[in-house]
């Protein structure tokens, strides 16, 4: 049995519901799983752990600071672990290549270079908005073509099953022997 840290950064909170997914998978597949919010938790990656997945929400081209913050301050023990990142972004949905720039420039800023990358889209929650951004938001999805502009509902976007395929894939990878860090 592994145990797994799951450190992430979020800031409407679609990231968040993500991790509790990755580590629902972990648990499912017999492993411990810890989340931690860097934003009231940013201590150092706390010994005894057999991996690491990091992931942060991307707000205006740039991942959250906590988390760079955190990988920084942690990164030979990320670089010693099998580790992976978990990259939250409405690119993600329908424009890969912007998805991956993301998080070719945290890795730039970093200077950690994860063997594990998820690319996920996230969500736009027109109802938790106030005023102001909930018709900035619309005109951003009306610009980029979305029909998803009903400000009434929200739209979740994240592919959930390539979320536990990808921690499958982790997991698996923790298991074989040598395995890439």
């Amino acid at each position: 049995m592994a145990k797994i840290y799951i450190p992430y950064g979020t800031v409407e909170g679609q990231t968040a519901h993500i991790v509790e997914y990755i580590a629902e998978v972990v648990r499912a597949n017999g492993h411990q799983a810890e989340t931690a919010d860097l934003k009231h938790f940013p201590n150092p990656l706390p010994g005894g752990y057999d991996g690491v997945i990091v992931a942060a929400s991307v707000h205006v081209g740039k991942h959250e600071g906590s988390v760079a913050d955190f990988v920084k301050k942690n990164l030979a023990e990320l670089e010693r672990l099998p580790s992976a990142l978990v990259s939250v972004s409405m690119a993600a949905h329908g424009d890969e290549h912007t998805a991956e720039g993301y998080v070719e420039k945290f890795e730039q800023d970093t200077g950690w270079r994860p063997a594990h990358v998820g690319l996920f889209a996230g969500a736009v929650l027109y109802t938790h908005y106030g005023f102001i951004k909930k018709h900035v938001m619309k005109k951003i999805a009306s610009d980029k073509g979305s029909l998803d502009t009903d400000t009434s509902r929200d739209y979740v976007y994240t592919e959930w099953d390539g979320v536990r395929r990808f921690t499958e894939d982790f997991l698996a990878q923790l298991a074989e022997p040598g395995s890439q860090k």
